[in-house]
């Protein structure tokens, strides 16, 4: 048995420098407590190909080491962590790619970087912290690295840091920034010749306004000079050149100039004694200063390309900027990419690919944006093919009901996704997020789909949302995936909205009918910006950041009103008939839970059977059943009785299996077996009772196994579409480690393992089976705020 991971997807963090583009053409990037490895050339499309795991707590930084292959195991990644580690990778070994984790900070690594020393052909490590030092590392054997100096910053925060040889000397030098508005450098060198090599301040360049947040460096080509950008919160990116010098001469004073010589840039000096005793100079000069943004710019990337420099800026004023040298060595913008309207934040990075010809960014929402320039018009840069994610925990999911099409998540991020396959006459079908229905103002909690086109969810709040797909959602779905026959989807074309938008300080999304462009000139000022942003739109490809943000939301059609407190659990029958909902609850009667009538939206039925909060609600397949467990550690199933559902079974909560919280419940594809799973590690199966024996009325449901995970919490549960060849039921049990396991339910035998660094790396927050497919295919959600899909193989 073998599973494959056909779909990652997943949000960067919202920290600057949390993502690299590395020679080998993956990009890395951190998402939440791992680190995700994406192909943006994935047989012509894109694909999350790898996650690594082996920190505890959030990536801060993620950075590529440059010709590294040949020292210690072939490292090629750096990471920091707020668990205070830095940990150096070996990602093109297979298995476990930890190479190295480096422990001294006491709080949050934020700035790392490396450097391999062509003297010694050693690693250099730098990791700056929270804790307000920078340590320096380097191996001391073939499997140990050491911290070989501190660098106390009394009460300051590291923002960036570059490692760098100077030229002649092959010096090591560190530039860093601080919580103030200068660049400090230091360089690595002897003081006596008994001493170690250790990093000894040299200069600090001055000039910027405020924080500095990006470094980067290059050495100009056919020269000796390197050239060191600095980015600030002041708006302004300074460039500066590092020039070797044969001798130390002074400056003259202005009034000492003649009037036949050239004035210079004023330049400040310093010495570098190097290993083999002998001493370097070196001159300091501000070689730019460029102005182009109007926000604080978090980052800089140079790039060598065609033999020309260029370098990358970006900045939280939602833009991207190229500048290059001009003839006349002036810098100056070439290319300004980025986002017009919208509700996103801006960048908090940027990187060029190896080549040159590409750009990505990453924002303050955790979604990328990707440009390529356009080979048959050279300085036209056209937006890529690129994936997404949700960057909060995902706390449900469901599959499209009538043909297993897309499945919809949501999250605490306030959002609502649609991730469906991108069918091509050529290449490998590839999954990509196709739709938005619901951004809103308060967390989301809970979700079902009661058809094809009709979503229901709730939010921290105590409405459900009921919301109708658009005519323009399902032409481009149709269009993207490939679907022939949608009857539901025909009537939906010919009724419905184009779109939806939501109006300013609105939490509901209005329906668009037809987009009108008014005459604006006629308007007052303030009535210029229209009320929505939805305009129609045609794709041949997944949509971009933007077109899911603006023109993805479904108009919603309904509210229900009914429940005192927050919405907690939701689900619908088979037949999209009813709605199931409960509530966060205290009492037996905030634990009700109601039935709702999907076509006179009114509640019908309110039924009682809980103390506590109802943590998930299931209809049978046949609709006969509806199974609820709540945090009362008791489980109870309704039976459709006519019109009506009654009780007919209720665990007991002192002499119950589960004694603890029960979190999760599903039922098998024949209604026959329902299972159910809590914090006490066990998951219990129950099947269908014998009929009333000797005249006693028994229970209708009886024990049909129990699986007991030691030191484990089970967070969910489900059952697969169909049986396994051998009779047996295939279930999915999630953990609160991230884990997932699959068993065949006769006696609770573990077929596969998937481990965190295929699965998740926190809670699994709910897990469901692909229906309508030939073979298996599990979809799979947790706090760590990755969705994934799952092709199974027996």
């Amino acid at each position: 048995m073998s599973v494959e991971t056909i779909y990652t997807s997943a949000a960067c963090n919202r920290t600057p420098d949390s993502l690299d583009w590395g020679p080998d053409g993956l990009i890395y990037f951190a998402a939440n407590n791992a680190i995700a490895v994406f192909d943006p050339k994935y047989h012509g499309s894109v694909k999350i190909v790898r996650t690594l795991i082996g920190h505890k707590a959030r990536v801060n930084t993620v950075r590529v080491v440059r010709d590294g292959s040949e020292c210690h195991g072939g490292i090629n990644l750096l990471s920091g962590s707020d668990d205070g580690t830095c940990i150096l990778w070996n990602t093109k070994q297979d298995g476990d790619a930890v190479r190295y984790i480096l422990k001294a900070h006491t709080k949050g690594v934020t700035a790392v970087d490396a450097l391999v020393d062509t003297a010694t052909n050693n690693l250099i490590v730098a990791t700056g912290s929270v804790d307000s030092s920078i340590k320096l590392w380097q191996a001391t054997a073939e499997s140990t690295f050491e911290c070989t100096q501190t660098i106390d910053l009394r009460s300051g925060l590291t923002f960036a840091m570059k490692l760098f040889c100077l030229p002649r000397s092959n010096a090591v030098m560190l530039a860093y920034t601080t919580d103030t508005d200068v660049v400090k450098l230091c360089v690595r060198q002897k003081r006596t010749e008994a001493d170690e090599a250790t990093f000894e301040p040299v200069e600090q360049l001055k000039g910027h306004c405020d924080w500095v947040r990006g470094l980067d460096c290059i050495q100009l080509p056919d020269s000796e000079d390197w050239l060191l950008a600095s980015s600030s919160q002041d708006t302004f990116i300074r460039l500066w050149r590092i020039s070797p010098r044969a001798s130390l001469q002074k400056q003259k004073e202005f009034k000492e100039i003649l009037l036949e010589e050239d004035i210079t840039l004023e330049e400040r000096t310093f010495t570098v004694r190097a290993a083999d005793g002998a001493a370097y100079h070196y001159a300091l000069s501000l070689e730019s200063v460029l102005q182009g943004h109007e926000g604080w710019v978090y980052g800089v990337h140079f790039c060598m390309r065609d033999g020309k420099l260029h370098l990358l800026s970006s900045s939280i004023d939602k833009s991207l900027t190229v500048w290059t040298p001009s003839e006349s060595g002036v810098w100056v913008e070439s290319v300004r990419v980025g986002e017009v309207g919208g509700s996103s934040l801006g960048f908090y990075g940027g990187k060029f690919s190896p080549d040159g010809s590409s750009i990505i960014g990453h924002g303050f929402q955790g979604s990328f944006h990707l440009w390529r320039e356009d080979g048959e018009q050279p300085g036209l840069w056209k937006p890529g093919t690129i994936l997404g994610g949700h960057f909060g925990g995902v706390r449900d999911l469901a599959w499209d009901p009538a043909g297993g099409m897309y499945v919809v998540t949501l999250s605490a991020d306030q959002t609502t996704r649609i991730h469906a396959p991108w069918s091509r006459p050529e290449g490998e079908e590839t999954w990509h997020e196709l739709g938005r229905p619901q951004v809103h103002g308060y967390d989301m909690q809970c979700l079902t789909l009661l058809s094809r086109y009709r979503l229901a969810s709730a939010a921290e709040e105590k409405i459900i949302r009921i919301f109708q797909a658009p005519s323009n959602f399902v032409q481009n779905f149709r269009a993207l995936c490939g679907v022939v026959t949608d009857p539901e989807g025909d009537a939906v074309v010919q009724s419905n909205p184009m779109g939806a938008s939501v109006p300013s300080l609105g939490l509901s999304n209005k329906a668009v009918f037809e987009v009108e462009t008014p005459e604006t000139d006629s308007r007052h000022i303030k009535d210029m910006y229209p009320e929505h942003y939805f305009s129609p739109i045609a794709l041949e490809s997944p949509p971009a950041e933007e077109t899911l943000m603006q023109n993805t939301l479904w108009p919603e059609i309904q509210k229900l009103y009914g429940h005192g407190n927050e919405l907690y659990a939701i689900a619908s029958s088979p037949d999209g008939a009813l709605i199931a909902s409960g509530c966060r609850a205290t009492s037996t009667d905030q634990a009700q839970i109601l039935l709702w009538d999907t076509a006179s939206w009114r509640v019908v039925q309110q039924l009682t059977a809980h103390q506590l909060t109802v943590t998930q609600l299931a209809f049978a397949p046949d609709g006969q059943h509806l199974l609820s467990v709540s945090r009362d550690r008791t489980f109870s199933v309704f039976r459709r009785v006519s019109s009506a559902f009654e009780l007919v079974m209720r665990s007991d909560k002192t002499k119950g299996v589960h004694t603890r919280i029960i979190w999760c419940c599903d039922w098998s594809h024949d209604s026959e077996r329902f299972a159910t799973g809590s914090r006490d590690g066990k998951v219990v199966a129950w099947k269908a009772a014998n009929e009333e024996s000797n005249g006693a009325a028994v229970a209708p449901f009886e024990q049909a196994g129990v699986l007991e995970l030691k030191n484990e919490s089970i967070t969910a549960v489900a059952f697969g579409r169909r049986k396994l060849s051998d009779g047996r039921y295939l279930v999915a049990v999630g953990l609160e480690s991230g884990v997932i396991k699959l068993y065949a339910l006769g006696q609770w035998d573990l077929l596969l393992n998937i481990s965190e660094d295929h699965a998740h790396h926190l809670t699994v927050k709910r897990l469901s089976f692909r229906p309508h497919v030939e073979q298996h295919q599990l979809a799979s959600c947790g706090e760590d705020g990755l969705v994934r899909v799952y092709s199974i193989k027996l």
